[in-house]
């Protein structure tokens, strides 16, 4: 019996990790990437113990381990870095079995990419149109005139994802009301504790500090724009956001006084409202084009490796890939949609601007007993894969 062929659209973290885990399973996997050449760039991302597990799962976590850096406490301060909640992290491993990780998103997708054989993927390769075909399976045609053919199509094209458009024309990116900058820098400041996470709430916005493996700091800042592409908050470079911050405490101005301004990345923020469906017969989405959510939970990436591990497991499972994928669907969409609905809130709080309602809100995590955050916890971490 010939082996199940799947074409996988994206060669971002969700396809790639699924390519790993379909050629796991005997599978085989075509990788393809709109862009000229996959993107080993961008700043540092989490990998939550949830995810961690995952990539274990697919054999990748000693390889994660070796490019990332293990989290010990991640903390909420106010502008003053007063703290406001703290998670310990080494207790957070000892309760689910594996560490919370950071690491540079370029480093990731180096370790996924060389995971798989070159003739894997292809790149400069966008999708224009797909096709049922009589025998069940789908064919892919690409804007160079050439066409891929396989059993399924698994869709990892991301928030805008030219699939998902075609399937669901009116699910569109959602935009999230800020704006966000980033960076990685070498040096962790004076007095920093080197293996915390620290976001810091105030009026002005959020900064939020990632220590990444080799002395190196990736930071992110979220500012609140009414509309995307806020024309002022467009020309922000390092010293604007140095005076935009000035109150905050003197690490934050630290690190943005480290930062080159050509070494900006400046996104506005959006998710994609939870959508009904992800499995359309053998044609599925996962990743960012099924369920992309706001950063605040650090589950983006996590989302993306556990819907690699349970689309290959579903396949592995049924014989016919529409059960496959609708079961996919059946397991992915409840929780990814809690996800997804839970970060969006978060961020609405954490973006507060109203001096009173932030001190407000700030009493009131301090309160949170810390059952209530373990239960949160554990809801986020403690993934079973079981089909």
């Amino acid at each position: 019996m010939a082996k199940r062929k799947f074409i996988v659209i994206g060669g971002g973290i969700a396809g790639l990790c699924t390519a790993i885990a379909l050629r796991n399973k005997g599978f085989e996997a075509e990788v393809y990437e709109s862009a000229v050449q996959l993107k080993e760039a961008g700043a540092g991302l989490g990998v939550g113990a949830n995810a961690l597990k995952a990539m274990q799962r697919l054999g990748m976590g000693d390889k994660l381990m070796e490019r990332g850096k293990v989290l010990k406490a991640a903390r909420i301060v106010n502008e003053k870095g007063e703290l406001i909640a703290k998670t310990d992290s080494v207790k957070v491993s000892s309760l689910f079995g594996t560490d919370n990780i950071t690491i540079h998103r370029a480093d990731l997708l180096h370790v996924l990419a060389k995971s798989l054989p070159d003739s894997c993927i292809q790149t400069n390769k966008k999708c224009v149109g797909i096709s049922r075909q009589p025998d069940g399976g789908v064919r892919v045609s690409f804007q160079d005139g050439t066409t891929a053919s396989g059993d399924g199509l698994i869709a990892a094209d991301g928030i805008r994802s030219s699939i998902r458009q075609q399937l669901i024309p009116a699910a569109a990116p959602r935009y999230a009301g800020y704006t966000c900058w980033r960076s990685v820098v070498t040096g962790v400041p004076a007095g920093y504790e080197a293996g915390a996470f620290t976001e810091t709430w105030g009026s002005k916005g959020r900064f939020g500090i990632v220590p990444l493996k080799d002395d190196r700091i990736y930071w992110f800042a979220c500012v609140n724009a009414a509309s995307p592409r806020d024309p002022k908050l467009a020309g922000f470079r390092t010293q604007e956001l140095i005076e935009h911050f000035s109150g905050y405490h003197a690490t934050i101005r630290e690190l943005l006084e480290k930062t080159d301004d050509g070494a900006l990345l400046h996104n506005d923020i959006y998710d994609l409202k939870p959508i009904r469906r992800f499995a359309f017969g053998s044609v599925v989405l996962i990743g960012d084009a099924a369920h992309a959510t706001t950063p605040n939970l650090g589950q983006g990436a996590g989302q993306a490796m556990e819907d690699a591990v349970f689309v290959a497991e579903c396949l592995e499972r049924y014989s016919s890939v529409e059960e496959a994928f609708a079961r996919f669907e059946q397991l992915r969409l409840p929780r990814t949609r809690k996800i997804v609905n839970t970060s969006w809130t978060l961020g609405k709080v954490a973006q507060l601007e109203s001096k009173l309602l932030c001190s407000l809100r700030n009493g009131l995590f301090r309160a949170i007993p810390a059952k209530v955050n373990e239960r949160q916890l554990r809801f986020l971490l403690d993934v079973r894969f079981d089909i």
